[in-house]
């Protein structure tokens, strides 16, 4: 009987990390549309290339950024288009905000060129 209790939890348990697993996208769980809205700080940033990105917008890129595929979905969601981001623009502002590990900009320019 105890066999088949461990058993039942162990399935159950194994159902729910597959199903988290198959949730999960470049952002984890949520999606890169709902991520975008943390970079609302960022907004005059992503419009002006020679602006100087302010504290709370670089808080939430070197936050973001640590997982630079969902910096990058983020960069190019529905939402970063539907308020008007740039792309182009927007993969500066690692930079302008002196984050030190930014693969993300060679990536994400790729796909700025290849699409």
């Amino acid at each position: 009987m105890r066999q088949l209790v461990v058993l039942g939890l162990v399935l159950v348990l194994a159902g729910i990390l597959l199903e988290g697993a198959a949730a999960a996208g470049e952002c984890g769980r949520a999606s890169a549309d709902r991520v975008a809205l943390r970079m609302a700080p960022c907004i005059s940033a992503a419009d002006d290339p020679q602006s100087t990105p302010t504290s709370s917008c670089c808080s939430a890129v070197h936050t973001i950024g640590q997982s630079p595929s969902c910096l990058c979905a983020v960069m190019l969601s529905g939402t970063a288009r539907a308020a008007g981001i740039k792309p182009e623009v927007a993969i500066t502002i690692p930079k302008r905000c002196n984050m030190a590990d930014r693969p993300v900009g060679y990536k994400l320019h790729a796909a700025l060129t290849t699409s």
